[in-house]
C-alpha cells in the first residue's frame, strides 16, 4: 500500500511538471497573450490548491471543498453580492463608491486579464485618492482659506480710521502744528499747564494710549482670523513696548522687519484701507435706509391690506430693490467682501510702524511712567469722569449769553446741573451783587465773550472727543465719506485740564450771566414802562 501511494504521488508530480513544461513551451515558442497564459496557470495551479473563496456553479452561491478546474467562459466570484443595472435607483456615485468600485474591478479582473492591467487600475485608483486628499486641511503646506469680513466690516472701519487718525497726528506737518499752535493756546496754558516737557509727555503717554486702544482691536480681529499666525497677536505687541522701555528702537527695527517701512509704505497702506472704509461706510447708511424703507413697506402693505389694495406699493417695492443693488454693488467694493486675513495684516504692519513713529515723533518726552509735576498734583477731569459734563454746561452758558431774554425754564436747567461745590461757591457770591453797580449789557456780553472765545472751543472738542467713543464711531453720524482729517487730541479737550481752574471760569462766568441777567431784565421793564 505505500508503494502504490508514492507511486501515485510520482505519478502525480511528473502530470504537474509536463503540464508546467507545456505551458513554458508554448510561451518560448511565441504564446504572449497574457490572458491565455494566466488562464493556463489557473487551470493547472487550481487542480491542486484551494484559497478559501467559494466557486459557484451556473452563477448560484454554493461552497464546495472539492477540486475544481477554471476555465476561460467561467465567472470568479469574489462573495460581493450582484445586483442588475435597473433595479438600482439612479443616485450620483460618490468619491467612496467610486473607490470600491474600482478595487473590485481590479481584483475581480486581475486574474483575467494580466498583471500589466491590475497595476494600471491600481495606478489609476491611486492618483484618484491622491486628488481626494488634495483639498485636506490636514496636508502639510496647503494654503489657509481666509473668511470674509462679512457683518464684522463696520467695526473694522472703525478701527481703520482710528489708526488712520493716529498716523495723520504724527506727520511732520501735524507735530509742528501741536507744538507751534495746539500747546501755545490760552486754553492749553491756562487750564492744563505751562511747562512746555510736562506738555509734551502728557501727549505722548495720549498717542501710547491710543495705539494701545487700536492695537488691541487689531488683536481681537486677529483672534478671529482662520490663520494661526495671527492669533495671539497682543504677545508680539507686548513685546515690542518692552524694547521701547528699554530704550532700544533700533532692535524693534530688526524684529519689525530687516528693513524697517519709510512713512510713504504705511501712507500707502492707510489710504488702500480708507478707500475700503468709505466704501463700507456707504454701505452702512446704505443698510440703514433699506431698513427704514422695508419697515415702511410694511407699515402701508398692512394698510392696504385693510383696504384691499395693494398696487399703490408699486414704486416703494421698486425703491427696495434699487437699494438692494446698491447693497450687493457695495458690498463687493468695501470691506464687506475682503479676506480679514488680508486686512488684518495690514493693520498689523501700520502697528508696528506706529510703535516707531510715537518714538521718533515726540522725542523721548514719554518716560511710560506716571506723569510728574504739575498734573500730578491736581485733579484732572478726564479721569474724574467730569470733562463731558463741564463742557455742556460751557456750552449752556454760551447760548444764553447772545439772548436778549432768558427763559426761566433754561436758567432752572443750568443751575440744576451744577455740581455742588459751584453751587455752594455760587450762593456765597451771589448777595454781593444784589446791587449791581452800572454796567452796560455791551461790557458785561464783551467780558463774558472774551472767556468764552478760548472755552468754547476747548468744550466742542471734549463733546467731538467722547463721540469717537461706541462700536462705529463719529462716522457713523456724518455723511457717507469719512473726512480724512487729524482728530481731536486729549490735550485739546478738557480731559487734562485742571478741575479747580475750569470750575473757577465757570463760576465767573455764571456771575457775569447773573448781572446780564438782571440788567436785560431792567432794561426790558424800562422799555415796557
Amino acid at each position: 500500500m505505500a508503494g502504490d501511494s508514492n507511486s501515485k504521488r510520482r505519478v502525480s508530480r511528473s502530470t504537474e511538471s509536463k503540464n508546467t513544461q507545456d505551458i513554458n513551451i508554448n510561451i518560448i515558442e511565441g504564446n504572449n497573450n497574457p490572458k491565455a497564459q494566466v488562464q493556463e496557470r489557473a487551470a493547472v495551479f487550481d487542480q491542486h490548491f484551494y484559497d478559501g473563496i467559494p466557486f459557484f456553479a451556473d452563477n448560484k452561491p454554493s461552497r464546495t471543498n472539492e477540486k475544481a478546474s477554471t476555465t476561460a467562459g467561467e465567472e470568479f466570484y469574489d462573495g460581493i453580492p450582484r445586483f442588475p443595472e435597473d433595479s438600482l435607483p439612479n443616485k450620483p456615485k460618490s468619491k467612496v463608491s467610486e473607490v470600491s468600485l474600482r478595487l473590485g474591478k481590479a481584483v475581480t479582473t486581475g486574474i483575467a486579464i494580466g498583471l500589466e492591467k491590475a497595476v494600471e487600475v491600481l495606478d489609476t485608483l491611486g492618483s484618484s485618492l491622491t486628488n481626494l486628499n488634495v483639498s485636506s486641511g490636514f496636508s502639510s503646506g496647503a494654503a489657509i482659506k481666509g473668511n470674509k469680513i462679512s457683518i464684522l466690516a463696520f467695526e473694522v472701519a472703525n478701527t481703520i480710521v482710528k489708526g488712520f487718525n493716529l498716523l495723520q497726528s504724527l506727520s511732520a506737518k501735524s507735530i509742528r502744528h501741536l507744538k507751534e499752535e495746539v500747546l501755545l493756546s490760552v486754553a492749553v496754558q491756562n487750564l492744563v499747564s505751562k511747562d512746555m516737557d510736562e506738555l509734551l509727555r502728557i501727549v505722548a503717554a495720549d498717542k501710547r494710549q491710543e495705539l494701545e486702544v487700536f492695537s488691541n482691536e487689531v488683536i481681537r480681529f486677529g483672534n478671529r482670523s482662520k490663520d494661526p499666525q495671527w492669533r495671539n497677536l497682543d504677545c508680539y505687541f507686548e513685546k515690542q513696548t518692552h524694547m521701547l522701555k528699554d530704550g532700544n528702537p533700533s532692535r524693534i527695527s530688526r524684529e519689525i522687519n530687516v528693513q524697517r517701512l519709510s512713512r510713504d509704505e504705511p501712507e500707502l497702506i492707510m489710504l488702500q484701507l480708507m478707500t475700503l472704509a468709505d466704501f463700507t461706510v456707504e454701505l452702512y447708511h446704505e443698510l440703514d435706509a433699506l431698513d427704514k424703507l422695508e419697515q415702511d413697506f410694511q407699515r402701508k402693505c398692512e394698510e392696504e391690506d385693510q383696504r384691499g389694495n395693494c398696487d399703490s406699493l408699486a414704486l416703494l417695492r421698486a425703491e427696495i430693490k434699487s437699494h438692494m443693488r446698491q447693497i450687493r454693488h457695495l458690498k463687493k467694493k468695501s470691506l464687506w467682501c475682503r479676506s480679514l486675513e488680508e486686512v488684518v495684516r495690514k493693520l498689523v504692519a501700520i502697528v508696528l510702524f506706529l510703535h516707531l513713529e510715537i518714538s521718533n515723533a515726540l522725542g523721548n518726552a514719554d518716560d511710560h511712567g506716571p506723569l510728574t509735576g504739575h498734573m500730578s498734583n491736581c485733579q484732572r477731569l478726564g479721569p474724574a469722569g467730569l470733562a463731558l459734563h463741564h463742557a455742556n454746561i460751557v456750552l449752556q452758558i454760551d447760548t444764553l449769553v447772545d439772548k436778549s431774554t432768558m427763559p426761566a425754564n433754561t436758567k432752572d436747567a443750568l443751575y440744576q446741573s451744577l455740581p455742588p461745590n459751584i453751587k455752594l461757591a455760587l450762593r456765597s457770591k451771589l448777595p454781593s451783587l444784589r446791587a449791581v453797580e452800572e454796567i452796560s449789557v455791551a461790557y458785561i456780553t464783551y467780558e463774558m465773550h472774551k472767556k468764552l472765545h478760548w472755552l468754547v472751543p476747548m468744550a466742542i472738542n471734549t463733546s467731538k472727543a467722547h463721540k469717537r467713543f461706541g462700536w462705529l464711531g463719529e462716522w457713523a453720524y456724518s455723511g457717507y465719506e469719512v473726512k480724512k482729517k487729524t482728530g481731536v487730541m486729549w490735550i485739546e479737550t478738557f480731559y487734562h485740564a485742571d478741575r479747580e481752574k475750569v470750575e473757577h471760569c465757570i463760576l465767573e462766568l455764571l456771575l457775569w450771566l447773573h448781572r446780564l441777567a438782571i440788567r436785560s431784565k431792567a432794561h426790558s421793564d424800562a422799555i415796557a414802562g
